[in-house]
């Protein structure tokens, strides 16, 4: 199975440390295949299936936007204990397309189901029917187009007899690429913990670069592991754990009409049952999945569309955490903060703009601003030691850091941003190209 690497090598991203990419090996119960449909007219893999043989039990969170694909409809009208498929295509959204960009769906979902209700019948002791309802979709790309049906449709044969039950770092490296639209890179990450005495893998897969600040998630993310965690603890843990991850990311403040992050267990490892997401046995777990989902939404960020810097702000001492939040995103999202970045220029007059305009509470008199270790302002004054050649020369890095506190109580949250350039106009004013 050749591996298309023409994005992925044509990277000219300054990120190199998103560069490192983990191994991901085998995992039980979870089987992957791409190809091309010629989504792109070209020979790139645009559509990727996950197989789940023996189903598997999943939990998902969704965009928040009015205006929502025909995927995300399709998926939310699913109510199966079980899923067993998983197909995400790129270069159309299937979105503003109507009833016939959701009939398309049930028809290529149908097509699937018998198709590997025909696997199984090849393949299992004990094989089961598979229904369209077991299937569901990640659609990404440009919005408004018809939906290319037959194109994907007559694909179902080729990518089912493609299936690898056994994977290893060439298939996820595929299937990560397969996903991707102007990303520049593929986006993997995994962890392994303990539930007991039974080791449990996470892998994950993102893509997205632009048109990207949550509203719950953002672009497209899926984890996979081998745990058995029911439906409802999962969905909770997803939850919870997307706040401080996927929802704490932005690139260009616009929320995707097609976001989702999902997560499917197979169940393949025995452990002790976890009644509820209390459960100290778990704890690892949720650890290992919060630190895979930042992985991956960091890596969207780093991978921002045009980004040549990578930005943390952390805002801390906040009355309340959405306090916080709102200052964070009112940083992250100014153009003008992001251009001063792009630039080298330590304006930190673009921050207290940013401040001002965020609608919350400051305490000026003790409000503190820092880039890295630089102490600007302190005690709601320029520090008298500020030396802005130091400062200028601390914003040639590739990681920026911008420290406030805000000194009216104890909350805090952490943003991670992109800088504005020239690239983000250039593709995003030829994205259809």
């Amino acid at each position: 199975m050749g591996i298309n690497f023409s994005n992925f090598l044509s990277s000219k991203s300054k990120n190199k440390r998103m560069l490192e990419f983990q191994d991901l090996n085998h995992i039980d119960g979870v089987s992957i295949s791409t190809l091309s449909a010629n989504l792109y007219n070209n020979k790139r893999d645009d559509l990727v299936m996950f197989y789940f043989r023996d189903g598997a039990n999943h939990a998902s969170v969704y965009t928040q936007s009015k205006i929502i694909s025909e995927n995300i409809k399709w998926n939310l009208n699913q109510k199966s204990k079980k899923i067993y498929s998983l197909l995400v295509n790129t270069r159309n959204a299937n979105c503003f397309t109507g009833k016939r960009g959701y009939r398309s769906l049930e028809k290529i979902a149908e097509t699937i189901s018998g198709m590997l209700s025909e696997k199984q019948k090849i393949d299992e002791d004990f094989p089961k029917k598979i229904k369209p309802k077991e299937i569901i979709f990640g659609c990404t790309g440009t919005i408004g187009e018809i939906f290319p049906e037959d194109k994907i449709k007559d694909k179902i044969p080729e990518l089912v007899e493609k299936i690898k039950y056994t994977q290893n770092k060439y298939i996820w490296m595929k299937a990560a690429l397969g996903i991707m639209t102007t990303d520049t890179q593929p986006k993997l990450a995994m962890e392994e913990c303990l539930i007991g005495n039974s080791e449990i893998k996470l892998f994950g897969i993102a893509k997205g670069s632009g048109m990207i600040q949550p509203n719950m998630a953002t672009t497209l993310g899926y984890i996979f592991t081998d745990a058995d965690i029911s439906n409802e603890i999962l969905k909770k843990l997803l939850k919870k754990n997307i706040s401080t991850t996927f929802n704490a990311i932005t690139c260009d403040g616009d929320t995707s009409t097609n976001d989702m992050v999902s997560i499917f267990a197979t169940g393949k490892v025995k452990h002790s049952k976890i009644n509820n997401i209390n459960d100290q046995r778990i704890r690892a777990f949720e650890e290992a999945l919060n630190k895979v989902l930042l992985n991956l939404a960091k890596r969207v960020v780093a991978d921002g569309e045009g980004a040549s810097k990578f930005i943390t702000i952390n805002i801390m001492n906040c009355k309340t955490e959405s306090d916080a939040r709102k200052i964070a995103f009112s940083i992250a999202n100014s153009p003008l903060v992001k251009t001063a970045i792009t630039g080298g220029d330590p304006n930190w007059g673009r921050i207290i703009m940013a401040l001002g305009k965020a609608d919350v509470s400051i305490n000026f008199e003790k409000l503190s601003i820092k880039f890295g270790n630089i102490n600007i302002v302190q005690n709601g004054k320029i520090n008298p030691n500020y030396n802005e050649d130091e400062a200028s020369e601390y914003m040639k890095n590739d990681n920026i850091e911008i420290n406030i506190d805000i000194f009216s109580g104890s909350k805090n949250f952490t943003t991670y941003t992109m800088d504005l350039t020239k690239k983000y106009i250039d593709i995003n004013s030829d994205y259809r190209s």
